[in-house]
Protein backbone atom coordinates (compact mmCIF):
# COMPACT_ATOMS: atom_id res chain seq x y z
CA UNK A 1 0.00 0.00 0.00
CA UNK A 2 1.53 3.45 -0.96
CA UNK A 3 2.24 5.96 1.75
CA UNK A 4 0.27 8.85 2.66
CA UNK A 5 3.28 11.29 1.94
CA UNK A 6 4.00 12.79 -1.37
CA UNK A 7 6.50 13.93 -3.34
CA UNK A 8 7.75 17.62 -2.80
CA UNK A 9 5.93 19.92 -4.80
CA UNK A 10 7.91 22.44 -7.39
CA UNK A 11 10.13 25.36 -6.58
CA UNK A 12 9.71 28.47 -8.44
CA UNK A 13 13.09 27.75 -10.54
CA UNK A 14 12.31 24.10 -11.69
CA UNK A 15 15.02 23.48 -14.91
CA UNK A 16 13.67 21.84 -17.34
CA UNK A 17 14.85 17.92 -17.78
CA UNK A 18 18.47 16.92 -18.79
CA UNK A 19 19.26 16.38 -22.16
CA UNK A 20 19.74 12.54 -21.27
CA UNK A 21 16.56 12.47 -20.05
CA UNK A 22 15.18 14.21 -23.46
CA UNK A 23 17.22 11.89 -25.15
CA UNK A 24 15.30 8.90 -23.56
CA UNK A 25 12.34 10.02 -24.92
CA UNK A 26 13.14 6.83 -28.02
CA UNK A 27 11.60 4.53 -26.12
CA UNK A 28 8.14 5.68 -26.28
CA UNK A 29 7.75 2.61 -29.19
CA UNK A 30 9.02 0.41 -26.56
CA UNK A 31 6.26 1.17 -24.02
CA UNK A 32 3.64 0.91 -26.47
CA UNK A 33 4.96 -2.48 -27.13
CA UNK A 34 4.67 -3.68 -23.89
CA UNK A 35 0.78 -3.74 -24.38
CA UNK A 36 1.11 -6.76 -25.59
CA UNK A 37 2.56 -8.45 -23.06
CA UNK A 38 0.69 -6.54 -20.29
CA UNK A 39 -2.35 -7.25 -21.75
CA UNK A 40 -3.79 -9.96 -19.26
CA UNK A 41 -2.78 -7.70 -16.63
CA UNK A 42 -4.63 -4.80 -17.96
CA UNK A 43 -7.60 -6.79 -18.09
CA UNK A 44 -7.81 -7.27 -15.00
CA UNK A 45 -8.54 -3.54 -14.10
CA UNK A 46 -11.31 -2.72 -12.30
CA UNK A 47 -14.66 -1.99 -14.70
CA UNK A 48 -16.15 0.84 -15.58
CA UNK A 49 -19.79 2.06 -15.36
CA UNK A 50 -20.47 2.84 -18.81
CA UNK A 51 -19.72 6.75 -18.63
CA UNK A 52 -18.65 9.04 -21.18
CA UNK A 53 -14.51 9.74 -21.24
CA UNK A 54 -13.21 12.66 -23.52
CA UNK A 55 -9.56 12.26 -24.13
CA UNK A 56 -7.26 15.08 -24.87
CA UNK A 57 -4.07 15.00 -27.00
CA UNK A 58 -0.87 16.65 -26.03
CA UNK A 59 1.01 19.43 -28.02
CA UNK A 60 0.60 19.12 -31.60
CA UNK A 61 -0.52 15.47 -31.93
CA UNK A 62 -4.18 14.89 -32.50
CA UNK A 63 -6.89 12.34 -31.46
CA UNK A 64 -5.04 9.41 -33.48
CA UNK A 65 -2.31 8.92 -30.83
CA UNK A 66 -4.80 8.51 -28.08
CA UNK A 67 -6.87 5.69 -30.06
CA UNK A 68 -4.80 2.98 -28.28
CA UNK A 69 -6.27 4.55 -24.68
CA UNK A 70 -9.49 5.12 -25.48
CA UNK A 71 -9.95 1.47 -27.29
CA UNK A 72 -8.71 -0.05 -24.05
CA UNK A 73 -11.11 2.15 -21.86
CA UNK A 74 -13.86 0.76 -24.17
CA UNK A 75 -12.37 -2.25 -23.12
CA UNK A 76 -12.95 -1.43 -19.46
CA UNK A 77 -16.63 -0.85 -20.53
CA UNK A 78 -16.15 3.25 -20.83
CA UNK A 79 -17.57 5.40 -23.55
CA UNK A 80 -14.41 7.22 -24.46
CA UNK A 81 -14.39 10.20 -27.12
CA UNK A 82 -11.11 11.92 -28.95
CA UNK A 83 -11.52 15.66 -28.81
CA UNK A 84 -12.39 16.14 -32.05
CA UNK A 85 -9.95 19.22 -32.84
CA UNK A 86 -7.20 17.98 -35.09
CA UNK A 87 -3.89 18.88 -33.95
CA UNK A 88 -3.69 20.41 -30.94
CA UNK A 89 -1.73 24.01 -31.46
CA UNK A 90 -2.57 25.59 -28.17
CA UNK A 91 -5.85 27.21 -26.97
CA UNK A 92 -6.41 29.37 -30.20
CA UNK A 93 -9.84 31.31 -30.68
CA UNK A 94 -12.35 28.84 -30.10
CA UNK A 95 -10.58 25.96 -29.09
CA UNK A 96 -11.84 26.01 -25.45
CA UNK A 97 -15.53 27.18 -26.46
CA UNK A 98 -15.50 24.29 -28.76
CA UNK A 99 -13.76 21.95 -26.03
CA UNK A 100 -16.81 22.91 -23.19
CA UNK A 101 -19.59 22.59 -26.23
CA UNK A 102 -18.12 19.02 -25.91
CA UNK A 103 -18.31 18.30 -22.28
CA UNK A 104 -22.05 19.79 -21.71
CA UNK A 105 -22.99 17.69 -25.22
CA UNK A 106 -21.56 14.62 -23.98
CA UNK A 107 -23.21 15.29 -20.06
CA UNK A 108 -27.05 15.83 -22.23
CA UNK A 109 -26.14 12.87 -24.07
CA UNK A 110 -25.47 10.46 -21.65
CA UNK A 111 -27.86 12.30 -19.05
CA UNK A 112 -24.37 11.46 -16.30
CA UNK A 113 -21.37 13.64 -15.26
CA UNK A 114 -18.16 12.87 -18.16
CA UNK A 115 -14.42 12.10 -16.63
CA UNK A 116 -11.72 13.88 -18.79
CA UNK A 117 -8.20 12.56 -19.57
CA UNK A 118 -5.69 14.74 -20.72
CA UNK A 119 -2.28 13.77 -21.61
CA UNK A 120 0.57 16.83 -21.37
CA UNK A 121 -1.00 20.06 -22.63
CA UNK A 122 -4.46 18.53 -23.11
CA UNK A 123 -4.30 17.93 -19.35
CA UNK A 124 -4.62 21.48 -18.72
CA UNK A 125 -7.53 21.78 -21.27
CA UNK A 126 -8.90 19.16 -18.36
CA UNK A 127 -8.48 20.77 -15.19
CA UNK A 128 -9.23 23.88 -16.43
CA UNK A 129 -12.51 22.59 -18.10
CA UNK A 130 -13.71 20.68 -14.63
CA UNK A 131 -13.13 24.03 -12.94
CA UNK A 132 -15.12 25.96 -14.94
CA UNK A 133 -17.87 23.07 -15.28
CA UNK A 134 -17.44 20.80 -11.85
CA UNK A 135 -21.48 20.01 -12.13
CA UNK A 136 -21.02 18.32 -15.02
CA UNK A 137 -16.99 16.68 -14.62
CA UNK A 138 -17.17 13.79 -12.64
CA UNK A 139 -13.16 13.03 -12.75
CA UNK A 140 -10.11 14.13 -14.19
CA UNK A 141 -7.03 12.26 -14.64
CA UNK A 142 -3.86 13.66 -16.20
CA UNK A 143 -0.72 12.11 -17.90
CA UNK A 144 2.32 14.14 -17.81
CA UNK A 145 0.96 17.32 -17.32
CA UNK A 146 2.96 20.33 -16.31
CA UNK A 147 0.22 22.63 -14.22
CA UNK A 148 2.48 23.17 -11.49
CA UNK A 149 5.96 24.79 -12.70
CA UNK A 150 7.10 27.73 -14.64
CA UNK A 151 6.64 27.64 -18.44
CA UNK A 152 10.62 27.27 -18.38
CA UNK A 153 10.52 23.59 -16.66
CA UNK A 154 9.78 22.11 -19.91
CA UNK A 155 11.48 21.20 -22.77
CA UNK A 156 8.01 21.64 -24.98
CA UNK A 157 7.49 25.75 -24.10
CA UNK A 158 9.25 27.38 -27.60
CA UNK A 159 7.19 24.86 -29.69
CA UNK A 160 4.29 25.89 -27.66
CA UNK A 161 4.69 28.86 -28.57
CA UNK A 162 5.86 28.27 -32.50
CA UNK A 163 2.23 26.26 -32.49
CA UNK A 164 -0.20 28.57 -31.08
CA UNK A 165 1.29 31.83 -31.60
CA UNK A 166 0.78 32.87 -28.09
CA UNK A 167 3.21 34.04 -25.12
CA UNK A 168 3.15 31.49 -23.16
CA UNK A 169 3.94 33.59 -19.60
CA UNK A 170 0.89 35.50 -20.84
CA UNK A 171 -1.11 32.60 -21.56
CA UNK A 172 -0.56 31.20 -18.25
CA UNK A 173 -1.19 34.32 -16.18
CA UNK A 174 -4.80 34.23 -17.36
CA UNK A 175 -5.32 31.34 -15.39
CA UNK A 176 -4.50 29.25 -12.08
CA UNK A 177 -3.06 26.82 -13.41
CA UNK A 178 -1.12 24.93 -9.97
CA UNK A 179 -4.92 25.08 -8.24
CA UNK A 180 -6.62 21.77 -8.16
CA UNK A 181 -9.67 21.36 -9.76
CA UNK A 182 -12.93 20.88 -7.46
CA UNK A 183 -13.23 17.43 -8.26
CA UNK A 184 -11.48 14.32 -7.68
CA UNK A 185 -8.13 14.53 -9.62
CA UNK A 186 -5.26 12.39 -10.41
CA UNK A 187 -2.11 13.36 -11.65
CA UNK A 188 -0.30 10.35 -13.04
CA UNK A 189 3.82 11.65 -13.99
CA UNK A 190 7.15 9.65 -14.51
CA UNK A 191 10.65 10.76 -12.81
CA UNK A 192 12.12 9.81 -16.47
CA UNK A 193 10.06 12.39 -18.14
CA UNK A 194 12.24 13.39 -20.48
CA UNK A 195 10.26 16.79 -22.00
CA UNK A 196 8.35 17.84 -18.34
CA UNK A 197 10.12 18.22 -15.20
CA UNK A 198 8.33 15.92 -12.90
CA UNK A 199 7.66 17.83 -10.15
CA UNK A 200 5.74 20.62 -12.39
CA UNK A 201 3.16 17.38 -12.57
CA UNK A 202 2.97 17.21 -8.66
CA UNK A 203 -0.80 18.45 -7.33
CA UNK A 204 -0.15 19.98 -3.95
CA UNK A 205 -3.01 19.08 -1.37
CA UNK A 206 -5.81 21.17 -1.98
CA UNK A 207 -8.18 22.11 1.11
CA UNK A 208 -11.01 22.77 -0.80
CA UNK A 209 -10.51 19.16 -2.06
CA UNK A 210 -9.45 15.98 -0.52
CA UNK A 211 -9.44 13.88 -3.36
CA UNK A 212 -6.82 14.53 -5.11
CA UNK A 213 -3.32 12.43 -5.84
CA UNK A 214 -0.28 11.79 -7.45
CA UNK A 215 0.62 8.72 -9.23
CA UNK A 216 4.51 7.76 -10.31
CA UNK A 217 4.99 5.42 -12.90
CA UNK A 218 7.73 4.79 -15.26
CA UNK A 219 7.48 6.07 -18.53
CA UNK A 220 9.16 8.83 -21.30
CA UNK A 221 6.57 11.38 -21.75
CA UNK A 222 6.20 10.33 -25.86
CA UNK A 223 5.02 7.15 -24.27
CA UNK A 224 3.34 7.88 -21.28
CA UNK A 225 0.02 7.81 -23.12
CA UNK A 226 0.95 4.58 -24.27
CA UNK A 227 2.27 3.08 -21.14
CA UNK A 228 0.72 -0.25 -19.76
CA UNK A 229 1.24 0.98 -16.22
CA UNK A 230 -0.81 4.31 -17.19
CA UNK A 231 -3.27 2.65 -18.62
CA UNK A 232 -3.97 0.34 -15.62
CA UNK A 233 -3.93 3.67 -13.47
CA UNK A 234 -6.30 5.73 -15.38
CA UNK A 235 -8.98 2.92 -15.97
CA UNK A 236 -8.78 2.09 -12.14
CA UNK A 237 -9.31 6.04 -11.34
CA UNK A 238 -12.24 6.54 -13.57
CA UNK A 239 -13.74 3.46 -11.74
CA UNK A 240 -14.05 5.18 -8.91
CA UNK A 241 -17.94 5.68 -7.69
CA UNK A 242 -19.20 9.11 -7.33
CA UNK A 243 -19.11 10.02 -3.87
CA UNK A 244 -17.34 6.95 -3.03
CA UNK A 245 -13.31 7.96 -4.05
CA UNK A 246 -10.80 6.31 -2.53
CA UNK A 247 -6.90 7.06 -3.06
CA UNK A 248 -4.87 4.30 -5.48
CA UNK A 249 -3.52 1.38 -4.58
CA UNK A 250 -1.46 -0.80 -6.27
CA UNK A 251 -2.63 -3.82 -7.72
CA UNK A 252 -1.94 -7.03 -6.32
CA UNK A 253 0.72 -8.51 -8.66
CA UNK A 254 3.99 -9.57 -8.76
CA UNK A 255 6.71 -6.89 -9.31
CA UNK A 256 4.38 -3.66 -9.28
CA UNK A 257 6.99 -1.89 -7.59
CA UNK A 258 8.82 -1.19 -9.88
CA UNK A 259 6.03 0.03 -12.62
CA UNK A 260 4.33 2.07 -9.20
CA UNK A 261 7.21 3.46 -7.17
CA UNK A 262 7.09 3.91 -3.70
CA UNK A 263 5.67 7.73 -3.74
CA UNK A 264 7.23 8.18 -0.11
CA UNK A 265 10.99 8.67 -1.60
CA UNK A 266 11.66 12.35 -2.24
Amino acid sequence: MPSDRSPRSAPPDLPPPSLPLLALELRAPWEFGAVLPAWPMLQRAPLGDGHAVIVFPGLTAGDATTVPLRRYLESRNYAPQGWGQGLNLGPREGVLESARRQVLQACERSGAKVSLVGWSLGGIYARELAKELPEHVRAVVTLGTPFAGPHTSTNAWRIYELASGRDIAREAANYDLPEAPPVPTTSIYSRTDGVVAWRGSIQAPARHNPHTENIEVVASHFGIGLNPSAWWAVADRLSQPEGGWQAFRRPRLPGLQLIYPDPARP
